[in-house]
């Protein structure tokens, strides 16, 4: 897969099968559209082209607005978007400047000009331009004269719900890991570097991994316990990890922290990728060390029996 850092760089292809979108998470729905203009770009002889927009529209047009978390950052997106197959993936600055594009102008400059676009395969919600007037109507109402086909996805639902990134977001924040996997089509991840902590955990015989997660606006799920599988040198361990602000230990800001179990040796300055499986537990509040330690020996034979 070709990246491209704005259009400047992007060539023309012939018979290129383009769609466009923030595709945070890459979710089945996304897959879905992936996977259609995979299949006319093979009937056609062509080539995959996703547009999608950096930072988060949201960011930009609502900077105030410091609540929004994403699912992915933009190497994890990208990660997603090569296994999934995309042959160019065209990211697109998106600037105060570039919000105020009308729907038309972006179908000139962007799509016909640009990328000369062949076929256009949209979700059935997206929506596009200033003030995100265009929309697959507007489309269609000027297919004629636009030059490619046109193509909309219809609303795909999983156990009768539509699926979609706000609700992927408000599964994760319950800590409703189940659900988000099944929209996901796959286990939430978190990327991040093990940073040295307090070393409470290994002075009661649980040594943890303290993750940093260096993007602020990545969702980070909720407090608590979980199961979970951690990538490292590209080996997969079981592991355990907790979320929180460690109350038995007085701790005054949230960590991110894994037990791997069957690991020996020194994780400090390693790359550590972290994929949910399973809540386990509220975080709480223990009574002593030795308290703490028997719960989270009962954690581990959870998590254990899980995995």
């Amino acid at each position: 897969m070709k990246i491209y850092e704005g259009l400047e760089d992007f060539h023309p292809i012939s018979n290129a099968v383009v769609t466009s979108g923030t595709f945070d998470g890459v979710h089945l729905g996304h897959q879905k559209i992936i996977g259609r203009i995979r299949e006319i770009a093979r009937s056609k002889e062509g080539e995959t082209v996703l547009i999608t927009f950096w930072p988060h529209p949201r960011l930009v047009l609502y900077p105030n607005e410091h609540n929004l978390r994403l699912l992915s950052t933009f190497e994890e997106k990208a990660n997603l978007l090569r296994q999934f197959g995309i042959d160019h993936l065209v990211t697109i600055p998106f600037t105060q400047e570039f919000s105020q594009l009308s729907s038309e102008e972006f179908i000139q400059k962007v799509l016909i000009d640009k990328i000369q676009t062949k076929v256009l395969v949209i979700g059935y919600d997206h929506r596009f331009g200033k003030n995100r007037e265009g929309s697959f109507e507007y489309l269609q109402n000027h297919s004629k004269t636009l030059g490619f086909e046109l193509e909309e996805i219809s609303r795909q639902d999983v156990d009768e719900i539509g699926v979609s990134s706000t609700k992927i977001r408000k599964a994760l924040e319950s800590g409703d890991i189940k659900t988000a996997t099944a929209y996901l089509g796959r286990p939430y991840e978190l990327n991040g570097l093990v940073v040295k902590g307090q070393q409470i955990g290994r002075s009661i015989g649980f040594p943890t991994a303290n993750i940093h997660i260096p993007n602020s606006y990545k969702l980070i799920p909720r407090d608590g316990v979980y199961a979970v599988e951690a990538k490292i040198d590209g080996l997969l361990y079981k592991a355990m990890l907790n979320i929180g602000n460690r109350p038995t230990v007085d701790g005054t800001s949230k960590t991110v922290e894994a037990h791997l179990f069957d690991f020996q040796g020194d994780l400090y300055n390693k790359q550590i990728t972290v994929y949910f499986i399973e809540f386990i537990r509220e975080e709480k509040k223990f009574n002593s060390l030795d308290e703490l330690k028997n719960q989270l020996a009962k954690d581990q034979r959870i998590a254990k029996s899980i995995l």
